[in-house]
């Protein structure tokens, strides 16, 4: 498969990375391709905004079962604010359901490590940001290496779900697990399925295990959000249907900055990174981001 990456003069370094991670998904979308669930290739392709001229660059992280298409009209908004943009896959990602279910959130952080390096070869400031289970991700990434980024925003991130069946997601997924250790797999419930906002870019079948993950992963940001001192900007949905609402003002609340901001978005569905409600996220967005002077109001 071939696809022509759209590098401009970023820089020697800069294109080395970028095209290994191209160059990655590439070889996982073939290995784990499945016909009638994997999405065309460009969905699941990395990407790199380039700001001539910029110092800035903004880590934009997409959610579970997604690709980085999932984020590109929020990235395409910040390139049009003068800021470099790179969107990373998470592994697992952009290929099938199967694939993600052999992950964990480490391999997630990793893909999200890779990308933050990617942005230094080029830009001397950074800031984090993430929708869902990529705000999840943000936010560990700043509690990880708290002197990189300038700021994080975390738009919609699970630290509670809604739906009863989450509950018992530790449960089922110890289950399948025994059943895998006694041969019994036909007895195994290993996905669940996933009514996607964006079905042309999302997963329609969640790996029990990744939810899994994505709680592991939650548990671990909410002790250290009181570690978190930079400028933090979150939003919350106030009629999600899939993270609990009151997960926003729970993070906004424990976090230890005084430089913080909250928004509720008035809206029924998970996604509001893109089409028309993304209009009014992307405005809280600019409105943060002028306030620090990351960008030019």
């Amino acid at each position: 498969m071939d696809i022509t990456l759209p590098f401009t003069n970023t820089g020697k370094a800069t294109e080395i990375l970028l095209a290994a991670e191209a160059a990655l998904f590439l070889k996982e979308y073939e290995e784990n391709y499945s016909a009638g669930e994997s999405k065309p290739p460009d969905i699941g392709m990395p990407f790199f905004l380039h700001s001539p001229g910029s110092d800035t660059g903004v880590l934009l992280i997409h959610g579970l079962m997604a690709a980085p298409e999932e984020v590109k009209e929020w990235a395409v908004f910040l390139h049009e604010k003068g800021l470099n943009v790179y969107a990373p896959r998470l592994s697992g990602h952009g290929t099938s359901s199967k694939d993600l279910s052999g992950r964990n959130y480490n391999d997630w952080m990793d893909s999200v490590d890779r990308g933050h390096a990617i942005l230094k070869t080029y830009c001397k400031k950074i800031l984090v940001a993430g929708f869902s289970t990529g705000a999840g991700l943000a936010l560990q990434s700043v509690i990880m290496k708290p002197h990189d980024f300038e700021a994080v925003i975390a738009i919609s991130a699970p630290l509670k779900f809604k739906s009863f069946s989450s509950r018992f997601a530790e449960l089922l997924n110890g289950f399948n697990l025994f059943c895998n250790y006694l041969g019994m797999d036909n007895l195994a419930r290993e996905f669940m399925k996933n009514d996607a906002d964006n079905p042309q870019i999302n997963y329609l079948r969640c790996p029990v295990s990744a939810f899994v993950q994505v709680k592991k992963l939650m548990k671990k940001v909410r002790r250290s959000l009181p570690d978190i001192f930079i400028p933090a900007l979150v939003i919350q949905a106030k009629n999600d249907p899939k993270v609990a609402p009151q997960s926003g003002p729970a993070i906004f609340k424990l976090l230890g900055t005084d430089k913080k901001h909250f928004s509720w978005i008035d809206y029924n569905m998970h996604g509001i990174v893109r089409g028309e409600i993304a209009k009014e996220v992307f405005k809280e967005v600019e409105s943060f981001l002028a306030t620090y002077h990351l960008i030019h109001s």
